[in-house]
């Protein structure tokens, strides 16, 4: 279930960066960034409906009055970072080109879909997902697609976009402020929860850590979680090589996936929110060593995931 998060809001962390924190923690509570140049500035995400981008972009006015958001960075394709792209449709959107894929597979009516799935999956979608209201949405997609690499003027501040996926998701992409030294990682990292490998491959992860281990930026915006700092990487970057060893040790030794995820202890990653995406992860990590085995669709991962929770309150410890 979702906890409440002291000090939401905006939060300025310096260098014309500011960050949106939800009020609550859990699966859908996304943070947002904005970086503010000379009459112009950037957002970084939407949230994941409309009543919750709203709130945001009404909260952000008193900056962005004199500061019109004039460009929106999708990080990547999951609808909590997008879905409320129709409140700032006027500005250029922007998403690397597997981010667009992922809007193009997964939208709200896919999300409603899964809400209204019967038995064990939509009790937990519904569970998860529930304070959502995804019905007036009417998706906007990114009409600017970037490969690798773009670097953007905001009102005189330079603004790094760097596709480091396929990883979480089919594009995934961080927005570094050199000047600031901020980054924003999207869902690269995510603060106090356990991250989610829909995508992979996880080498491809492991090498985004290193990326952002590299930059010179002391601030960390997470996709999920408080503004951090690169510990916050690094411990995501050591969750999935433990995960990656632990699989791979039950692959070889011929488990099923839901029987090796059942059975993997995280140790000191037990604590993270949301540990039942075990059971994701472990699934990526099967289909990198067995590329025949077949892929998971939207319910069927949520599935597992709920199937994990039932037999595991607490996956992992």
């Amino acid at each position: 279930m979702a906890s409440v998060v002291p000090g939401a809001g905006r939060v300025d962390v310096g260098g014309g960066c500011h960050v949106w924190l939800p009020d609550r923690r859990g699966w859908g509570m996304s943070n947002a960034g904005l970086v503010v140049g000379r009459g112009e500035s950037l957002l970084v995400d939407t949230l994941y409906d409309l009543r919750l981008t709203r709130a945001m972009l009404d909260a952000l006015a008193p900056v962005t009055a004199a500061a019109p958001i004039s460009t929106v960075v999708n990080t990547h394709g999951n609808g909590d970072h997008w879905f409320g792209n129709q409140l700032v449709a006027r500005a250029e959107i922007i998403a690397a080109r597997g981010s667009l894929a992922d809007m193009r597979q997964v939208g709200p009516s896919e999300m409603r879909q899964l809400a209204a799935a019967q038995g064990l999956t939509g009790r937990f979608a519904r569970r998860i997902f529930g304070a959502f209201d995804h019905t007036d949405i009417e998706p906007v997609l990114p009409g600017r697609v970037f490969d690798g690499e773009l670097v953007l003027d905001v009102g005189g501040t330079e603004v790094r976009l760097v596709d480091v996926g396929p990883a979480h998701s089919c594009g995934d992409t961080i927005v570094h402020v050199p000047r600031a030294g901020v980054v924003y990682t999207g869902d690269i990292v995510f603060a106090g929860a356990a991250p989610v490998v829909w995508h992979g491959p996880f080498a491809n992860w492991l090498a985004a850590c290193d990326l952002l281990l590299g930059l010179d930026a002391d601030t960390i915006v997470p996709g999920h979680g408080p503004v951090t700092t690169k510990k916050a990487v690094r411990d995501i970057r050591d969750y999935l090589e433990f995960v990656h060893e632990q699989a791979t040790t039950r692959f070889t030794a011929g488990l099923p996936a839901m029987d090796a995820a059942r059975d993997i202890r995280l140790g000191r990653f037990a604590g993270l929110d949301e540990s039942e995406r075990l059971a994701v992860n472990v699934h990526t990590v099967y289909r990198e060593l067995d590329p025949s085995l077949p892929p998971l669709d939207g319910p069927g991962l949520f599935g597992r995931m709920a199937e994990l929770e039932l037999a595991c309150p607490h996956p992992g410890f």
